[in-house]
Protein backbone atom coordinates (compact mmCIF):
# COMPACT_ATOMS: atom_id res chain seq x y z
CA UNK A 1 0.00 0.00 0.00
CA UNK A 2 2.13 3.24 -1.49
CA UNK A 3 1.51 6.18 0.42
CA UNK A 4 -0.53 9.18 -0.98
CA UNK A 5 2.06 11.92 -0.30
CA UNK A 6 -0.89 14.59 -2.10
CA UNK A 7 -2.77 14.10 1.14
CA UNK A 8 -1.91 16.95 3.60
CA UNK A 9 -3.05 18.68 6.92
CA UNK A 10 -5.58 20.25 5.43
CA UNK A 11 -6.23 19.59 1.92
CA UNK A 12 -4.82 17.45 -0.59
CA UNK A 13 -2.10 18.99 -3.10
CA UNK A 14 0.48 17.75 -4.77
CA UNK A 15 3.10 17.27 -8.09
CA UNK A 16 1.03 15.96 -10.82
CA UNK A 17 2.77 12.47 -12.12
CA UNK A 18 4.38 11.84 -9.32
CA UNK A 19 1.46 12.75 -6.51
CA UNK A 20 -1.39 13.20 -8.34
CA UNK A 21 -3.14 11.80 -11.52
CA UNK A 22 -6.45 10.84 -12.11
CA UNK A 23 -6.02 7.04 -11.32
CA UNK A 24 -5.31 8.72 -7.35
CA UNK A 25 -8.08 11.17 -8.10
CA UNK A 26 -10.66 8.26 -9.25
CA UNK A 27 -9.74 6.44 -5.55
CA UNK A 28 -9.43 9.82 -3.53
CA UNK A 29 -13.12 10.34 -5.05
CA UNK A 30 -14.21 6.74 -4.26
CA UNK A 31 -12.72 7.05 -0.76
CA UNK A 32 -14.68 9.86 0.12
CA UNK A 33 -17.62 8.93 -0.62
CA UNK A 34 -17.44 6.10 1.98
CA UNK A 35 -16.16 8.04 4.26
CA UNK A 36 -19.03 10.61 4.06
CA UNK A 37 -21.90 8.62 2.54
CA UNK A 38 -23.68 11.18 1.09
CA UNK A 39 -25.99 11.60 -1.71
CA UNK A 40 -25.40 14.66 -3.47
CA UNK A 41 -21.67 16.70 -3.56
CA UNK A 42 -20.69 19.41 -5.60
CA UNK A 43 -18.07 19.80 -7.60
CA UNK A 44 -16.08 22.47 -9.42
CA UNK A 45 -12.73 23.32 -10.37
CA UNK A 46 -10.49 25.94 -11.18
CA UNK A 47 -8.45 26.83 -14.96
CA UNK A 48 -5.64 24.63 -14.41
CA UNK A 49 -4.94 23.09 -17.67
CA UNK A 50 -5.46 18.99 -15.93
CA UNK A 51 -8.36 20.35 -13.72
CA UNK A 52 -11.25 19.29 -15.68
CA UNK A 53 -9.82 15.70 -16.30
CA UNK A 54 -9.42 14.96 -12.45
CA UNK A 55 -12.25 16.38 -11.54
CA UNK A 56 -13.93 13.89 -14.08
CA UNK A 57 -11.84 10.62 -12.14
CA UNK A 58 -13.19 12.25 -8.87
CA UNK A 59 -16.71 12.91 -10.36
CA UNK A 60 -16.44 9.12 -12.08
CA UNK A 61 -15.25 7.89 -8.30
CA UNK A 62 -17.92 9.57 -6.24
CA UNK A 63 -20.69 8.21 -8.67
CA UNK A 64 -19.18 4.52 -8.52
CA UNK A 65 -19.88 4.57 -4.66
CA UNK A 66 -23.54 5.14 -5.54
CA UNK A 67 -23.72 9.12 -4.91
CA UNK A 68 -25.06 11.57 -7.00
CA UNK A 69 -22.52 14.90 -8.78
CA UNK A 70 -23.68 18.50 -9.09
CA UNK A 71 -20.95 19.74 -11.56
CA UNK A 72 -20.92 23.66 -10.70
CA UNK A 73 -18.34 24.31 -13.67
CA UNK A 74 -15.26 26.25 -13.92
CA UNK A 75 -15.27 28.01 -10.65
CA UNK A 76 -13.37 29.40 -7.31
CA UNK A 77 -13.25 27.27 -4.34
CA UNK A 78 -15.78 30.20 -2.63
CA UNK A 79 -18.52 28.94 -5.18
CA UNK A 80 -18.06 24.99 -4.32
CA UNK A 81 -18.66 26.30 -0.42
CA UNK A 82 -21.76 28.66 -1.39
CA UNK A 83 -23.06 25.71 -3.83
CA UNK A 84 -22.71 23.28 -0.93
CA UNK A 85 -24.67 25.13 1.32
CA UNK A 86 -27.01 26.41 -0.95
CA UNK A 87 -27.91 23.12 -2.70
CA UNK A 88 -28.13 21.47 0.19
CA UNK A 89 -25.39 18.99 -0.89
CA UNK A 90 -24.13 16.59 1.60
CA UNK A 91 -20.02 18.22 0.51
CA UNK A 92 -18.24 19.51 -2.12
CA UNK A 93 -14.92 19.66 -3.56
CA UNK A 94 -12.77 22.23 -5.38
CA UNK A 95 -10.23 20.65 -7.46
CA UNK A 96 -7.61 23.57 -7.34
CA UNK A 97 -3.70 23.70 -6.44
CA UNK A 98 -4.37 27.56 -5.67
CA UNK A 99 -1.19 29.42 -6.02
CA UNK A 100 1.07 26.22 -6.52
CA UNK A 101 3.03 26.16 -9.52
CA UNK A 102 1.64 25.04 -13.07
CA UNK A 103 2.41 21.04 -12.64
CA UNK A 104 0.53 20.95 -9.28
CA UNK A 105 -2.87 20.56 -8.65
CA UNK A 106 -4.89 19.39 -5.82
CA UNK A 107 -8.45 19.16 -3.81
CA UNK A 108 -10.36 21.35 -1.43
CA UNK A 109 -12.76 18.97 0.23
CA UNK A 110 -15.62 19.63 2.46
CA UNK A 111 -18.40 18.28 4.31
CA UNK A 112 -22.08 19.32 4.77
CA UNK A 113 -22.88 22.98 6.07
CA UNK A 114 -19.79 23.49 3.91
CA UNK A 115 -17.45 22.80 6.87
CA UNK A 116 -14.07 21.67 6.52
CA UNK A 117 -12.50 18.54 6.41
CA UNK A 118 -8.93 18.70 7.84
CA UNK A 119 -6.42 15.77 9.02
CA UNK A 120 -8.09 15.96 12.44
CA UNK A 121 -12.08 15.62 11.00
CA UNK A 122 -11.64 13.06 8.37
CA UNK A 123 -9.30 13.52 6.26
CA UNK A 124 -6.48 11.40 7.40
CA UNK A 125 -9.88 8.34 7.15
CA UNK A 126 -9.87 9.16 3.71
CA UNK A 127 -6.66 8.90 2.95
CA UNK A 128 -6.42 5.36 4.21
CA UNK A 129 -9.30 4.44 1.99
CA UNK A 130 -7.64 5.80 -0.58
CA UNK A 131 -4.51 3.57 -0.35
CA UNK A 132 -6.17 0.46 0.62
CA UNK A 133 -7.85 0.80 -2.70
CA UNK A 134 -10.25 -1.93 -1.84
CA UNK A 135 -13.48 -0.77 -3.09
CA UNK A 136 -16.50 -2.89 -4.07
CA UNK A 137 -17.32 -3.64 -7.62
CA UNK A 138 -19.56 -1.21 -9.05
CA UNK A 139 -23.15 -1.86 -9.86
CA UNK A 140 -23.95 -0.47 -12.57
CA UNK A 141 -27.84 0.04 -11.61
CA UNK A 142 -26.63 1.86 -8.03
CA UNK A 143 -24.22 4.22 -9.89
CA UNK A 144 -24.77 7.91 -9.24
CA UNK A 145 -25.59 10.83 -11.92
CA UNK A 146 -24.33 13.59 -12.98
CA UNK A 147 -25.74 16.71 -13.55
CA UNK A 148 -24.58 20.55 -14.18
CA UNK A 149 -25.46 23.78 -12.38
CA UNK A 150 -24.82 27.20 -12.85
CA UNK A 151 -25.20 29.01 -9.48
CA UNK A 152 -23.78 32.43 -10.44
CA UNK A 153 -26.50 34.70 -10.28
CA UNK A 154 -27.46 32.84 -6.42
CA UNK A 155 -24.14 33.63 -5.46
CA UNK A 156 -23.86 37.03 -6.83
CA UNK A 157 -27.46 37.73 -4.78
CA UNK A 158 -25.33 36.50 -2.21
CA UNK A 159 -22.69 38.52 -2.20
CA UNK A 160 -24.69 41.62 -3.10
CA UNK A 161 -26.40 41.17 0.69
CA UNK A 162 -23.31 42.50 2.47
CA UNK A 163 -23.21 46.02 1.25
CA UNK A 164 -25.82 48.49 1.05
CA UNK A 165 -25.75 49.84 -2.46
CA UNK A 166 -27.39 53.04 -2.05
CA UNK A 167 -24.44 54.15 -0.33
CA UNK A 168 -21.96 53.45 -3.04
CA UNK A 169 -19.72 56.25 -4.75
CA UNK A 170 -18.64 56.93 -8.21
CA UNK A 171 -15.66 54.50 -8.12
CA UNK A 172 -13.36 52.76 -10.92
CA UNK A 173 -11.79 49.86 -10.13
CA UNK A 174 -8.27 47.38 -11.46
CA UNK A 175 -9.77 43.71 -11.16
CA UNK A 176 -6.87 41.56 -11.83
CA UNK A 177 -8.05 38.14 -12.40
CA UNK A 178 -4.23 36.75 -12.50
CA UNK A 179 -4.63 34.35 -15.74
CA UNK A 180 -8.69 34.74 -15.53
CA UNK A 181 -9.53 31.81 -12.86
CA UNK A 182 -11.88 34.98 -11.18
CA UNK A 183 -12.48 36.63 -14.80
CA UNK A 184 -16.15 34.82 -15.30
CA UNK A 185 -17.57 36.21 -11.89
CA UNK A 186 -15.69 40.02 -12.81
CA UNK A 187 -17.72 39.96 -16.03
CA UNK A 188 -20.66 38.48 -14.15
CA UNK A 189 -20.68 41.44 -11.76
CA UNK A 190 -20.09 44.15 -13.89
CA UNK A 191 -22.71 42.98 -15.81
CA UNK A 192 -24.62 43.03 -12.21
CA UNK A 193 -23.62 46.59 -11.70
CA UNK A 194 -24.74 48.44 -15.26
CA UNK A 195 -27.99 46.61 -14.56
CA UNK A 196 -28.11 48.25 -11.11
CA UNK A 197 -26.99 51.66 -12.67
CA UNK A 198 -24.33 51.53 -9.84
CA UNK A 199 -21.74 54.30 -11.13
CA UNK A 200 -18.58 51.41 -10.87
CA UNK A 201 -16.08 51.41 -13.55
CA UNK A 202 -13.86 48.26 -13.43
CA UNK A 203 -10.44 47.95 -15.51
CA UNK A 204 -10.02 44.08 -15.83
CA UNK A 205 -6.52 42.46 -16.51
CA UNK A 206 -5.24 39.18 -16.95
CA UNK A 207 -9.13 38.86 -17.06
CA UNK A 208 -9.26 35.24 -19.78
CA UNK A 209 -9.13 31.75 -17.98
CA UNK A 210 -5.67 30.34 -19.43
CA UNK A 211 -4.21 27.49 -17.43
CA UNK A 212 -1.24 28.01 -19.28
CA UNK A 213 -0.36 31.05 -16.43
CA UNK A 214 0.90 33.82 -19.37
CA UNK A 215 0.85 35.84 -16.13
CA UNK A 216 2.86 34.09 -13.73
CA UNK A 217 2.09 31.86 -10.51
CA UNK A 218 -1.22 33.63 -9.20
CA UNK A 219 -0.17 34.50 -6.20
CA UNK A 220 -0.20 38.16 -5.52
CA UNK A 221 1.28 38.07 -2.42
CA UNK A 222 4.41 37.82 -4.03
CA UNK A 223 6.48 41.01 -4.67
CA UNK A 224 7.36 40.18 -8.61
CA UNK A 225 3.75 39.86 -8.79
CA UNK A 226 2.07 42.75 -7.68
CA UNK A 227 3.27 45.49 -10.65
CA UNK A 228 0.38 45.17 -13.27
CA UNK A 229 -2.07 45.81 -10.66
CA UNK A 230 0.19 48.84 -9.44
CA UNK A 231 0.77 49.84 -12.44
CA UNK A 232 -2.79 49.62 -13.92
CA UNK A 233 -4.13 51.99 -10.64
CA UNK A 234 -1.92 54.32 -11.80
CA UNK A 235 -2.07 54.69 -15.66
CA UNK A 236 -6.30 54.75 -14.67
CA UNK A 237 -5.98 57.01 -11.44
CA UNK A 238 -8.45 54.13 -10.32
CA UNK A 239 -9.80 54.24 -6.58
CA UNK A 240 -8.15 50.68 -5.53
CA UNK A 241 -7.08 47.71 -7.20
CA UNK A 242 -7.95 44.14 -6.23
CA UNK A 243 -5.47 41.26 -7.40
CA UNK A 244 -6.91 37.63 -6.47
CA UNK A 245 -4.88 34.15 -6.15
CA UNK A 246 -5.34 30.93 -8.01
CA UNK A 247 -8.69 29.75 -7.07
CA UNK A 248 -9.73 33.60 -5.62
CA UNK A 249 -10.45 32.83 -2.16
CA UNK A 250 -8.00 35.01 -0.92
CA UNK A 251 -7.64 38.95 -2.42
CA UNK A 252 -4.92 41.37 -1.99
CA UNK A 253 -5.96 45.19 -2.30
CA UNK A 254 -3.92 48.17 -3.73
CA UNK A 255 -4.50 51.77 -2.97
CA UNK A 256 -5.12 54.67 -5.21
CA UNK A 257 -1.20 55.75 -4.67
CA UNK A 258 -0.26 52.17 -5.89
CA UNK A 259 0.41 50.96 -2.41
CA UNK A 260 0.12 47.35 -1.85
CA UNK A 261 -1.83 47.65 1.60
CA UNK A 262 -0.59 44.28 3.75
CA UNK A 263 -3.48 41.97 4.67
CA UNK A 264 -2.98 42.66 8.40
CA UNK A 265 -4.59 46.29 7.89
CA UNK A 266 -7.43 44.79 5.83
CA UNK A 267 -8.38 42.74 8.92
CA UNK A 268 -8.44 45.73 11.01
CA UNK A 269 -10.65 47.42 8.02
CA UNK A 270 -13.19 44.52 7.67
CA UNK A 271 -13.60 44.17 11.53
CA UNK A 272 -14.92 47.90 12.12
CA UNK A 273 -16.60 47.13 8.96
CA UNK A 274 -18.55 44.52 10.68
CA UNK A 275 -18.82 46.19 14.19
CA UNK A 276 -20.38 49.26 12.58
CA UNK A 277 -22.92 46.85 11.60
CA UNK A 278 -22.88 44.41 14.46
CA UNK A 279 -22.01 46.67 17.43
CA UNK A 280 -20.64 44.22 20.37
CA UNK A 281 -19.88 41.13 17.68
CA UNK A 282 -16.81 39.07 18.10
CA UNK A 283 -13.73 38.69 15.66
CA UNK A 284 -11.13 36.60 14.91
CA UNK A 285 -7.37 36.86 14.17
CA UNK A 286 -4.22 34.58 14.07
CA UNK A 287 -1.45 35.16 16.41
CA UNK A 288 0.88 36.59 13.33
CA UNK A 289 0.16 40.74 13.83
CA UNK A 290 -2.35 41.32 16.89
CA UNK A 291 -2.43 44.44 18.30
CA UNK A 292 -4.21 46.56 15.41
CA UNK A 293 -6.95 44.24 15.28
CA UNK A 294 -7.37 44.55 19.05
CA UNK A 295 -7.40 47.83 18.99
CA UNK A 296 -10.07 47.81 16.25
CA UNK A 297 -12.50 45.20 18.29
CA UNK A 298 -12.02 47.35 21.47
CA UNK A 299 -12.53 50.94 19.86
CA UNK A 300 -16.41 49.21 18.02
CA UNK A 301 -17.24 48.37 21.30
CA UNK A 302 -16.27 44.25 20.14
CA UNK A 303 -13.97 41.22 21.35
CA UNK A 304 -11.11 39.69 19.31
CA UNK A 305 -9.96 36.13 19.93
CA UNK A 306 -7.18 34.12 18.54
CA UNK A 307 -6.86 31.67 16.85
CA UNK A 308 -4.01 29.63 15.97
CA UNK A 309 -3.14 30.06 12.26
CA UNK A 310 -5.40 27.73 9.34
CA UNK A 311 -8.49 28.09 8.52
CA UNK A 312 -9.73 24.57 10.15
CA UNK A 313 -8.84 26.15 13.07
CA UNK A 314 -10.46 30.11 12.86
CA UNK A 315 -13.57 28.09 11.02
CA UNK A 316 -14.13 26.10 14.27
CA UNK A 317 -13.45 28.94 16.72
CA UNK A 318 -15.83 31.05 14.88
CA UNK A 319 -18.27 28.77 14.54
CA UNK A 320 -17.64 27.95 18.69
CA UNK A 321 -18.20 31.89 19.09
CA UNK A 322 -20.44 33.37 16.82
CA UNK A 323 -17.91 35.35 15.80
CA UNK A 324 -19.32 37.30 12.74
CA UNK A 325 -15.90 38.06 10.75
CA UNK A 326 -12.23 36.01 10.92
CA UNK A 327 -9.15 37.07 9.09
CA UNK A 328 -5.42 36.28 8.84
CA UNK A 329 -2.57 38.44 7.75
CA UNK A 330 -2.15 36.41 4.62
CA UNK A 331 -5.37 37.63 3.16
CA UNK A 332 -8.04 34.90 3.94
CA UNK A 333 -10.79 36.41 5.45
CA UNK A 334 -13.24 34.64 6.97
CA UNK A 335 -17.79 35.06 7.20
CA UNK A 336 -20.38 33.64 9.29
CA UNK A 337 -22.68 34.50 6.85
CA UNK A 338 -20.80 32.68 4.41
CA UNK A 339 -20.88 29.61 6.23
CA UNK A 340 -18.01 30.76 8.22
CA UNK A 341 -15.99 30.29 5.16
CA UNK A 342 -13.43 32.50 3.76
CA UNK A 343 -14.36 34.29 0.21
CA UNK A 344 -11.95 36.48 -1.72
CA UNK A 345 -14.96 38.96 -3.59
CA UNK A 346 -16.56 39.95 -0.17
CA UNK A 347 -13.52 41.69 1.25
CA UNK A 348 -13.55 43.99 -1.41
CA UNK A 349 -16.71 45.02 -1.97
CA UNK A 350 -17.31 45.95 1.95
CA UNK A 351 -13.87 47.75 1.59
CA UNK A 352 -15.84 49.62 -1.21
CA UNK A 353 -18.45 50.37 1.17
CA UNK A 354 -16.59 51.85 4.08
CA UNK A 355 -14.71 54.12 1.26
CA UNK A 356 -18.15 55.37 0.06
CA UNK A 357 -20.02 55.72 3.57
CA UNK A 358 -16.81 57.64 4.90
CA UNK A 359 -15.71 59.43 1.45
CA UNK A 360 -11.91 58.42 2.04
CA UNK A 361 -9.40 56.89 -0.25
CA UNK A 362 -8.18 53.23 0.83
CA UNK A 363 -5.07 54.83 1.59
CA UNK A 364 -6.57 56.89 4.45
CA UNK A 365 -8.55 54.59 5.83
CA UNK A 366 -5.27 52.34 6.55
CA UNK A 367 -3.20 55.16 7.16
CA UNK A 368 -4.10 55.47 10.54
CA UNK A 369 -3.33 51.74 11.25
CA UNK A 370 -0.48 51.65 9.33
CA UNK A 371 1.23 54.37 11.52
CA UNK A 372 0.44 53.10 14.53
CA UNK A 373 1.52 49.36 14.30
CA UNK A 374 4.36 49.47 11.61
CA UNK A 375 5.10 46.04 10.50
CA UNK A 376 7.17 45.13 7.78
CA UNK A 377 5.10 42.06 6.26
CA UNK A 378 6.20 38.45 6.77
CA UNK A 379 9.75 37.93 6.61
CA UNK A 380 10.58 33.62 5.12
CA UNK A 381 14.38 32.58 6.29
CA UNK A 382 15.52 29.17 5.14
CA UNK A 383 17.35 27.90 7.50
CA UNK A 384 18.82 24.47 8.43
CA UNK A 385 17.48 23.69 11.47
CA UNK A 386 14.43 25.93 12.56
CA UNK A 387 13.81 24.62 15.86
CA UNK A 388 17.37 25.18 17.07
CA UNK A 389 17.31 28.86 15.80
CA UNK A 390 13.99 29.46 17.29
CA UNK A 391 14.62 28.06 20.71
CA UNK A 392 18.00 30.60 20.42
CA UNK A 393 15.27 33.46 19.77
CA UNK A 394 13.31 32.48 22.66
CA UNK A 395 16.20 31.69 25.11
CA UNK A 396 17.32 35.36 23.79
CA UNK A 397 14.06 37.45 24.93
CA UNK A 398 12.47 35.32 27.38
CA UNK A 399 13.79 37.14 30.48
CA UNK A 400 12.36 40.68 29.34
CA UNK A 401 9.26 39.56 27.67
CA UNK A 402 6.12 40.72 29.05
CA UNK A 403 3.80 37.59 27.27
CA UNK A 404 5.05 34.81 26.27
CA UNK A 405 2.45 32.82 23.61
CA UNK A 406 2.81 29.15 22.55
CA UNK A 407 -0.32 29.21 20.48
CA UNK A 408 1.42 29.31 16.88
CA UNK A 409 4.83 29.42 17.11
CA UNK A 410 6.14 31.10 19.47
CA UNK A 411 5.05 34.67 19.90
CA UNK A 412 6.67 37.30 22.60
CA UNK A 413 4.94 40.73 23.83
CA UNK A 414 7.22 43.73 24.99
CA UNK A 415 6.18 47.22 25.88
CA UNK A 416 6.29 48.44 22.44
CA UNK A 417 6.58 45.71 19.93
CA UNK A 418 6.40 42.15 19.51
CA UNK A 419 6.60 39.51 17.50
CA UNK A 420 5.54 35.67 16.02
CA UNK A 421 8.17 33.49 14.54
CA UNK A 422 6.72 29.95 13.41
CA UNK A 423 8.15 27.12 11.23
CA UNK A 424 6.39 25.68 8.27
CA UNK A 425 5.29 22.98 7.89
CA UNK A 426 6.45 21.54 5.09
CA UNK A 427 10.12 23.28 4.27
CA UNK A 428 12.97 23.81 6.29
CA UNK A 429 11.56 27.74 6.66
CA UNK A 430 10.49 29.80 9.83
CA UNK A 431 8.66 32.57 9.19
CA UNK A 432 9.12 35.80 10.92
CA UNK A 433 6.03 38.86 11.82
CA UNK A 434 6.56 41.65 14.04
CA UNK A 435 5.35 45.03 14.65
CA UNK A 436 5.57 48.00 17.45
CA UNK A 437 3.45 50.46 18.53
CA UNK A 438 4.02 53.36 16.44
CA UNK A 439 8.38 52.66 15.86
CA UNK A 440 9.50 52.34 12.51
CA UNK A 441 13.05 53.10 13.80
CA UNK A 442 12.03 50.22 16.56
CA UNK A 443 11.13 47.97 14.13
CA UNK A 444 13.74 47.94 11.40
CA UNK A 445 16.20 47.74 14.52
CA UNK A 446 14.50 44.52 16.22
CA UNK A 447 13.91 42.98 12.64
CA UNK A 448 17.93 43.17 12.28
CA UNK A 449 18.10 41.98 15.21
CA UNK A 450 15.70 38.82 15.18
CA UNK A 451 17.25 37.98 11.66
CA UNK A 452 21.09 37.81 12.65
CA UNK A 453 19.83 35.14 15.99
CA UNK A 454 18.07 33.36 13.60
CA UNK A 455 20.94 33.09 10.73
CA UNK A 456 23.87 32.78 14.07
CA UNK A 457 25.33 29.61 12.71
Amino acid sequence: MAELTCFKAYDIRGQLGTELDEEIAYRIGRAYAEFLDPKTIVLGGDIRLTSAAIKTALSDGIRDAGADVIDIGMVGTEEVYFATSHLEADGGIEVTASHNPIDYNGMKPIREGSRPISSDTGLLDIKRLAEANDFLSTDAAKRGGYTQVSILDAYLDHLFTYIELDRIKPMRLVMNAGNGAAGHVVDALEERFAALDLPIELIKIFNEPDGTFPNGIPNPILHENRAPTIDAVLEHKADMGIAWDGDFDRCFLVDEKGNFIEGYYIVGLLAEAFLLKNPGAKVVHDPRLTWNTIDVAEQGGGKAIQSKTGHAFIKELMRSEDAVYGGEMSAHHYFRDFFYCDSGMIPWLLVMELMSSRGEPLSALVSAMVEAYPSPGEINRKISDPAVAIERVRKYYESSAQVIDDTDGISMEFPQWRFNLRMSNTEPVVRLNLETRGDRQLMVERQAELLSLLETA
